[in-house]
C-alpha cells in the first residue's frame, strides 16, 4: 500500500492542504482553479441535479466559482471549512470535489462532509477513497469527534460510499431540502472518532 501523508504548505500566507491517497490527490482550491471548477460544474450540471438543486446559469461561470473559492479560502483561514479538488495522482485534471464544512468546536466538535464526482469517473471507487482520506484528516488533523452527512434515500451510490466508510444511518430527516420543485427527505449518517476502523 502506498504510504499516505498530509502535507501543509504555505503560499502567499495561506495554508494549502494536500492529502495524497493511493490513487488520488486532494488539494484545497486556490483562485487559479476557478476555470477548471466551473468546467466541472458545467459538465455535471444535469447529472448532479438528480440529487442536488439545479442552480441559475450564473452559478456555472468562472466568475461565480472564483467567488466561491475566495469564500472557501476565507473559511479555511478560520478553520471552518476545507474544500478539496479531487485529482488522479500525477494529473491536474479535476474530477470532483469534497468538503469538510460547517466545522463546529466544543461542545460539538463536529462537521459535515459532502462530495460530488464527475459523471465519467463514477463507479470507480473515487468517492470512497476521497471520503476515507478526508475522514482520516478530520479525525487526526482537525481533531473532530463526529462527522455527519445528508444523503437522499434515492441516491444509492452515495449511500454505498458512506456505508463503505463505516458511517451509521441515524434516521430520516423529513422534507429537509427543497430540490428542483419539491421537498426531499434525507437520511442523516454519522461517523464518530471511536468508530474509525484501521
Amino acid at each position: 500500500m502506498v504510504k499516505k501523508f498530509l502535507n501543509l504548505l504555505h503560499k502567499k500566507g495561506d495554508k494549502l492542504v494536500k492529502i495524497e491517497g493511493d490513487r488520488l490527490l486532494l488539494r484545497t482550491f486556490v483562485e487559479s482553479d476557478a476555470r477548471s471548477l466551473a468546467e466541472l460544474m458545467r459538465r455535471n450540471k444535469y447529472f448532479w441535479s438528480i440529487h442536488e438543486p439545479l442552480h441559475e446559469e450564473e452559478f456555472y461561470t468562472e466568475e461565480a466559482q472564483f467567488k466561491k473559492i475566495l469564500e472557501s479560502i476565507h473559511l479555511l483561514r478560520a478553520n471552518r471549512e476545507y474544500s478539496f479538488g479531487i485529482y488522479p495522482k500525477g494529473s491536474n485534471v479535476l474530477i470532483g470535489h469534497i468538503s469538510l464544512y460547517a466545522i463546529k468546536r466544543l461542545p460539538y466538535n463536529s462537521a459535515f462532509i459532502g462530495y460530488s464526482i464527475d459523471e465519467k469517473y463514477t463507479r470507480k471507487g473515487i468517492a470512497t477513497e476521497a471520503v476515507k482520506e478526508v475522514i482520516q484528516f478530520a479525525f487526526r488533523t482537525v481533531k473532530l469527534h463526529r462527522i455527519e452527512a445528508y444523503v437522499s434515500p434515492k441516491n444509492g451510490g452515495s449511500i454505498k460510499v458512506l456505508e463503505n466508510a463505516h458511517f451509521v444511518r441515524e434516521g430520516l430527516l423529513r422534507e429537509l431540502l427543497y430540490i428542483n420543485g419539491s421537498w426531499e427527505d434525507h437520511y442523516l449518517y454519522s461517523l464518530l472518532r471511536d468508530d474509525l476502523r484501521n
